[in-house]
């Protein structure tokens, strides 16, 4: 078995089948590569990526793993990096967040994933490992190969179908060779679910100044929450004025279910008319209070008023800070909902 330095970054599956082979020195992924020593050694800049005691570089997890094995790698071995890591990597990148899921492309590399996996499992069927009796680089690049599906999506309900192969994978990775890199006991994507809702909370991110004094002010309460329940609900009339036509069906549904004793009809008029000379003037006065307004009037010849309808019999602005924005340039009057002149204006 050739010896030397093997460069890669932690659990990069491309290199777990060399891993198996060799014990590999520490590497930092980013750096070391982009050193022109390792540049002038492996200008591609590709890792896995080794350099033989004796100087030979080479790099490609297989033709690495082939190097160092000093074995030929069989047709299941290009099986696995031809056939199984293009569908693979459709399935599994958007699930590790490397690139955007679409749905149709997902379900065309699960299904060419299932073709794949077919006679993979037909071949083992009769066997222990895919060539002779024991251990082999085909082995190890075939299980490298499927460790992310299995431990990322090959759910039961899709696994069943495959049972040969379910028993080869885990027969190889209870190997000795695969213990000593894989560390624990690598478990399929379902047992591993019911490990994470098991697992302690990962602990909170340490606030900034702006998150502290948000967290730090007192929550708000509702103002209305101790209000008694009414019969009249604002957003079944709020879906019928925007559903349904504003002026024969909004305004009797209004009046049919108004309650009169748990809500209040008020009247709001602007009181410093002759300011706003302009119509955006008064517009931005509006819009200062009030949402989903449209202004009626010509320059120096406008007014503001509105209605309100407000839960309980008091004027609601006061009860928070957050709804007095201007509400001190209004006149209030409370309307009587059950005067003709009330129902005209609503």
């Amino acid at each position: 078995m050739a010896a030397g330095t093997l460069y890669t970054y932690p659990e990069n599956w491309r290199a777990f089948r060399v891993y198996v082979l060799s014990a590999p020195p520490h590497f930092h992924f980013g750096q070391t590569n982009r050193t022109p020593e390792f540049l002038r050694k492996f200008p591609a800049c590709k890792v896995p990526a080794f350099e033989g005691d004796d100087g030979f570089c080479v790099f490609e997890s297989s033709a690495i793993a082939c190097y160092v094995n000093n074995e030929e790698l069989w047709c299941s071995g290009c099986f696995a990096d031809s056939d199984i890591v293009p569908a693979a990597s459709t399935w599994l990148f958007p699930t590790l967040g490397i690139m955007h899921r679409n749905k149709q492309t997902t379900e065309n590399a699960k299904e060419e994933e299932r073709q794949i996996l077919g006679p993979l499992d037909t071949h083992v069927k009769t066997r222990t490992f895919l060539v002779g009796e024991r251990v082999t680089l085909d082995d190890i690049t075939v299980v490298c190969t499927l460790l992310w599906l299995y431990k990322q999506v090959l759910e039961p309900s899709f696994r069943q179908a495959f049972p040969s192969t379910n028993h080869g994978f885990l027969t190889c990775i209870n190997q000795p060779q695969f213990r000593a890199v894989l560390g624990e006991k690598q478990k399929p994507q379902a047992e591993r679910k019911e490990e994470t809702k098991a697992a302690a909370p990962a602990p909170e991110e340490e606030m900034d100044e702006c998150e502290q004094a948000l967290a730090a002010e007192p929550k708000a309460k509702d103002p209305f929450a101790h209000r008694p329940k009414s019969t009249f609900a604002l957003d079944e009339f709020k879906r019928k004025y925007s559903n349904e036509d504003t002026l024969t069906v909004a305004p009797p549904y209004f009046w049919e279910h108004f309650d009169k004793d748990g809500w209040s009809l008020w009247y709001a008029e602007y009181r410093f008319p002759e300011e706003p000379t302009q119509t955006f003037m008064s517009y931005n006065l509006i819009t200062g209070m009030f949402q989903r307004v449209i202004l009626f009037g010509t320059n120096n010849s406008s007014s503001i008023f509105v209605v309100w309808v407000f839960r309980g019999q008091e004027l609601a602005i006061p009860l928070s800070p957050d709804w007095q924005v201007d509400y001190e340039s209004y006149t209030w009057w409370k309307l009587d909902p059950a005067s003709e002149e009330t129902q005209t204006l609503v």
